[in-house]
């Protein structure tokens, strides 16, 4: 882990238990933390905190005014953080559960939500759900139980409904429609290879590990390939070249049967 942010997260834990006291039951670390993917001045710092029952919207927003960047500066380019209680957290739910979100720091617009789910449709329900899944799989376990123990899976029916939900947000976002490099493109192509190694798989990588499976196995590999290049300052890939690549994995995702897991 980079030292920043091992600091960092340390740092929030103490924070958390302040505010939250015994209530607090779980830390753990998720996103490119937990994959081993993370870079400086591009990744987030994702972090789940589990309570064992409601803190109530007074203790959300101490919680809150404890953790945003202007009290605890983020080394990253942000923190996302969602609070939930250990019971959804052990439901295996695809609905988005928490009881505080917040999103924080100097290249992240700030939003906090300190009294359940209030997020709107358009911005996407599936991402929690998803993260959940990644939680079980991967979560770095901060303080508390280990993850695997605490973050359960979707059903597989819920899971296929959460990453068609996905890539069909991401297909709907703006995309030029010539040939020029269109910065962003990178990660629609590399999350829906991810998407797709889940799928086909049963596991979760981070969106370059993922990308190079599927490359290594001829699949889109000159996208994938310049996809991967310009999360390291390479020219990306154009709006049409990305949305070809979401849409063959969309068609896959949802018109055929998963086959069973590799573990």
């Amino acid at each position: 882990m980079h030292p920043d942010v091992r600091i960092y997260l340390r740092d929030l834990v103490d924070a958390a238990r302040d505010v939250l006291g015994d209530n607090l039951v779980g830390a753990y670390a998720a996103g490119s933390v937990a994959l081993d993917a993370y870079q400086p001045g591009r990744s987030d710092v994702d972090v789940a905190l589990l309570c064992a029952y409601a803190p109530g919207a007074e203790r959300g927003r101490r919680l809150v005014a404890r953790l945003r960047h202007e009290a605890l500066p983020c080394p990253a380019r942000g923190l996302e953080l969602v609070l939930y209680r250990e019971a959804v957290a052990r439901s295996g739910t695809p609905e988005p559960g928490y009881e505080v979100e917040l999103n924080t720091g100097r290249g992240m617009p700030f939003r906090a939500s300190v009294d359940g789910p209030d997020r709107p449709a358009t911005d996407g329900l599936f991402w929690y759900g998803l993260d959940r899944s990644i939680l079980h799989q991967h979560g770095l376990t901060l303080f508390g139980p280990p993850a695997a123990e605490v973050f359960a899976d979707p059903a597989p029916a819920d899971l296929r409904r959460l990453l068609v939900d996905a890539l069909r947000w991401w297909l709907a976002l703006p995309t030029p429609d010539d040939d020029r490099p269109a910065p962003g493109a990178e990660d629609a192509v590399l999350g829906a290879c991810r998407s797709l190694v889940r799928f086909r798989h049963g596991v979760w990588l981070s969106k370059v590990q993922a990308g190079r499976r599927l490359a290594e196995a001829g699949w889109c590999t000159d996208v994938i390939e310049r996809s991967i290049a310009a999360r390291g300052g390479g020219v990306p890939p154009s709006g049409p070249q990305a949305r070809a690549v979401q849409e063959r994995v969309l068609a896959e995702i949802s018109t055929t049967d998963a086959p069973s897991a590799e573990g």
